[in-house]
């Protein structure tokens, strides 16, 4: 898999994706929910950004909706310049991929390692033999070796089911990956490996990620800056440095970085809602 050029400061460069206004309902009538509200963001090249809030604020939505997966009703997509419809075109694939929260879920239970891998490439027209070097050179990448790529899911552990799907995603070489808690569905043990694998692919590569967690310090570990959701909405946006001097401006901020830090019966007493 081929690296880009390291060096350049993600501040210094323009914006890969941009984010404005979104918008996005479900349902209708009486049944209609607001998912997201007027969220917008923008990061730049090679960036690390992460969407957080508790289960239900929209951050999983939002990134759903970069993807292509759910329609939006209102606001404006971006991605490397080109401004998205309501349908994604093939070339998407080339520049943005996700990576889902179940590893297991997202792999086809009767599909090989290889067949997972071969696909997309199949789809996008790669040779044979090209394809076969990409996919013994993406699981060599996310630290699987050779006697990997004819097994099937059920013959893997979570932690590295998720690195095929790593592999997967990173599989047409994309500018751009969407992490929906990539960790969250794994063992605490394995959870940092998959964290310190991100981290070096990001280094290598120059990806750019947008994050999804409700783990505040796994947003912290891989991003510079973080979006803050509630009910659908933005309620701030800072950076990483602010979260771990634990100063954010709003008291839902405040009150979600409390939490993180692990039950305690007299902030439990205090918690308040934000909707």
């Amino acid at each position: 898999m081929a690296g880009r050029k390291a060096g350049v400061s993600p501040a210094a460069t323009a914006p890969i994706l941009e984010v404005e206004g979104l918008h996005v309902v479900f349902g209708h009538g009486d049944q209609r929910v607001h998912a997201v509200q007027d969220v917008s963001f923008q990061v730049a090249e090679g960036a690390a950004f992460g969407l957080v809030g508790e289960s239900g604020s929209g951050k999983t939505t939002v990134l759903r909706a970069i993807a292509g997966l759910v329609p939006a009703v209102a606001g404006r997509i971006t991605v490397a310049k080109q401004t998205q419809g309501p349908h994604r075109a093939r070339s998407f694939a080339r520049v943005c991929q996700m990576v889902f929260q179940d590893p297991y879920g997202s792999l086809h239970p009767r599909h090989t390692v290889d067949r997972a891998l071969i696909e997309p490439l199949a789809i996008h027209g790669l040779a044979r033999r090209e394809a076969d070097q990409r996919v013994e050179r993406a699981l060599a990448e996310v630290g699987l070796g050779p006697g990997f790529r004819f097994r099937f899911p059920h013959q893997l552990s979570g932690g590295q089911r998720q690195r095929v799907s790593i592999a997967r995603a990173l599989i047409l070489e994309p500018r751009i990956l969407l992490l929906d808690e990539p960790t969250s569905a794994l063992d605490v043990s394995v959870q940092a490996e998959i964290l310190n694998l991100l981290a070096r692919l990001r280094r290598e590569h120059r990806l750019t990620y947008v994050l999804v967690s409700h783990n505040l310090a796994v947003v912290a570990h891989l991003c510079e800056r973080l979006l803050v959701m509630n009910a659908g909405r933005t309620v701030e946006e800072l950076t990483a440095d602010q979260l771990r001097a634990a100063s954010p401006r709003e008291p839902y901020t405040r009150q979600l970085l409390r939490a993180s830090l692990g039950y305690d019966r007299q902030a439990a007493a205090q918690l308040t809602t934000f909707d």
